[in-house]
């Protein structure tokens, strides 16, 4: 009971906090994700370093993902807003999924699937598409919506927790 209440308060100051500083929390979360991905980068190269004897292939497979996670790393930390890329990407995959899915739904030969159903699985998954377009051109917006979220389930913490 005491630990969702801490949750909760935590998480109310921190949607407080992305509202009201929408630009400093995207590049919060940024340089947080680069830093993160550059430690883990380092640790993969030097374990695919000292692994190079006993396994070629595995040491050469966190080598290269070591790389990857350090060029990532300061991509984030430098020059691209993780928060709205990564929902952005999020929102790109689910958008394409489900506008296969309505596709697929549409051309089906099965009953079990309504035309409408699917018309609308169509329709959501090309919103979705727009709501990538628009997350990774505004990242403001995003941390907005984010904080929102946290303050709402703060509030869901504090009372029914």
């Amino acid at each position: 009971m005491f630990m969702n209440r801490t949750a909760g308060i935590l998480s109310i100051i921190v949607g407080l906090i992305f509202m009201i500083f929408p630009m400093f929390s995207s590049e919060f979360i940024s340089i947080i994700v680069g830093l993160s991905l550059l430690f883990f980068g380092i640790s993969s190269v030097f374990m695919g370093w000292n692994m190079r004897k006993d396994l070629d292939g595995f040491s050469t497979a966190f080598i290269i993902i070591g790389i990857i996670a350090i060029i990532f790393g300061f991509l984030f930390i430098f020059y691209i807003d993780a928060l709205s890329f990564l929902v952005g990407l999020q929102f790109y995959i689910v958008g394409f999924i489900m506008i296969v899915f309505g596709i697929a739904g549409l051309i089906s030969k099965n009953k079990t699937l309504s035309t409408f159903a699917s018309i609308l699985v169509l329709l959501m998954g090309i919103l979705a598409i727009v709501l990538a377009v628009f997350s990774m051109a505004q990242p403001i917006y995003i941390a907005i919506i984010l904080g929102i979220v946290l303050i709402i389930e703060g509030i869901n913490l504090i009372l029914f927790g």
